[in-house]
């Protein structure tokens, strides 16, 4: 298939790359800067340097592509206006047609759920819950049959030293001779968690497949928060030492919806959607890559 991919130079889009070149596919991918552009183009896409809060110029790349993809994330505060032009887009272009999109999501709009699966009711926190509204908008013209679109729903994404768990390993460090690792609030919290080539595989299945729905994309462990940091501290030389912060601690050392959103006690399920249509994750888990050093930063130089 020829594919349209946002976010190709992003942690998760470049996995997605990856998987899809892998899979034979034809790769185009919408760009912000040149650089991006030659980054793209060195791991098999076609590159194009486009504004994607422009859904007219989306719209006219989309009309030639079999299907699509978007994964970009924007880091200054750009993200709704993105996701919004993307989704208008589709929505415009692939109007009663067989084309597949996935749209990329998130576990935070669950809020606090032992239980998650893709249709357990949402409750986001602060930071994400402008993503509602725009999946809901494309899932209702997916439920009617007016598009072919899916929305992965990733877990806190690791792999390669990579994502939000490279916080947990550089933490700060306190007690006697700073050895002992900061915990995100008390550590009692789970979370739901998917290793990013794992996570990639599940989207090309979802085009592949022409899935449609909410797609949970999380492995098989639900550590707490205590335990990966236990990881982290051992890997690091300091025994598995961890000290708990309070929860406004947090806040105050990572900013407020950020660290609500890492306070949030989640638990995935393992019968989803995604498990039925094939995937299934083989990659290590969170737990073994911080065990293993791969989040364990550089000694300090003095």
């Amino acid at each position: 298939m020829k594919v349209l991919l946002t976010g190709g130079t992003g942690y998760i889009g470049s996995a997605v790359l990856a998987a899809l070149t892998a899979r034979g596919h034809e790769v185009t991918a919408l760009v912000r800067s040149e650089g991006s552009a030659r980054t793209v183009e060195d791991a098999g896409a076609t590159a194009v340097v486009a504004d994607l809060t422009d859904s007219s110029v989306v719209g006219g790349l989309l009309a030639g592509a079999d299907a699509a993809v978007h994964a970009a994330a924007a880091g200054d505060g750009t993200s709704p206006a993105i996701d919004t032009s993307v989704v208008d887009a589709v929505l415009a272009t692939f109007d009663g047609t067989t084309r597949p999109f996935v749209h990329t999501g998130g576990v935070w709009v669950y809020g606090n759920n032992g239980a998650i699966a893709e249709d357990s009711p949402l409750d986001p926190p602060a930071i994400v819950a402008w993503r509602v509204p725009i999946e809901e908008r494309l899932l209702a013209a997916a439920a009617q049959g007016a598009v072919v679109a899916s929305v992965v729903v990733p877990g806190v994404v690791h792999g390669h030293g990579g994502g939000i768990p490279a916080l947990l390993a550089g933490a700060p460090r306190t007690g006697p001779d700073g050895a002992v690792l900061t915990l995100v609030g008390s550590g009692t919290q789970r979370w739901a968690t998917v290793h990013v080539d794992d996570l990639a595989e599940l989207y090309v299945l979802a085009l592949e497949q022409g899935l449609t729905g909410r797609l949970l994309g999380t492995g098989d462990e639900s550590a707490t928060v205590a335990d990966l940091a236990r990881a982290a501290s051992r890997a690091a030389g300091l025994g598995g030492a961890v000290g708990p912060e309070s929860d406004d601690a947090t806040r105050e050392r990572l900013g407020a919806p950020f660290a609500d959103a890492l306070l949030l006690d989640q638990r995935a399920v393992t019968t989803t959607r995604s498990r039925a249509a094939g995937w299934s994750p083989t990659r290590p888990s969170l737990t073994q890559e911080l065990e293993a050093g791969s989040y364990t930063p550089a000694p300090a130089t003095r």
